[in-house]
């Protein structure tokens, strides 16, 4: 088993035990979301899926990334005013971010987890959580700019 059927097959239980069905169109925006690793809009999804699923709206696309949000198997990324992405919850990680193309990609970072602790005792605050970006050029378009 592959590590991202081995992931499906987790978040398929996660959705079992908190009484959501599992409908193909779940399956396959779940199997999308695990294998992209491109933090796609649900609009990405739903043009990635459409031809296996021609009565399939953006609404359901839109409908089921709220499920899975809800139950905690998705990250629902905002940035300013642009089409929210969505991430498969793995482990924590970090996102940096093209400033031209949009890209973004995944760094592991565990220095950060300790952050939250120090937060907490420096202001008594009680932490949920953090998120950080570092925003840049990616390689592609970094060599655009040189021509």
């Amino acid at each position: 088993m592959t590590v991202s059927e081995h992931q499906i097959k987790e978040a398929i239980e996660t959705l079992k035990e908190t009484g959501v069905r599992i409908t193909p169109q779940r399956h396959a925006i779940l199997e999308y979301l695990i294998q992209s690793m491109s933090h796609p809009t649900a609009d990405d999804i739903y043009k990635a899926l459409e031809g296996k699923f021609p009565n399939m709206s953006v609404a359901t696309v839109y409908n089921n990334l709220r499920v899975f949000r809800e139950v905690g198997l998705v990250k629902e990324l905002t940035y300013g005013d642009a089409s929210s992405r969505f991430d498969f919850v793995t482990t924590s990680h970090y996102h940096i971010i093209c400033e031209d193309c949009g890209k973004i990609v995944d760094f592991h970072y565990p220095g950060l987890d300790e952050v939250e602790q120090l937060a907490s005792h420096v202001t008594g605050f009680k932490v949920s959580h953090h998120r950080m970006e570092i925003y840049g050029t990616c390689p592609e378009c970094s060599k655009k700019e040189v021509h």
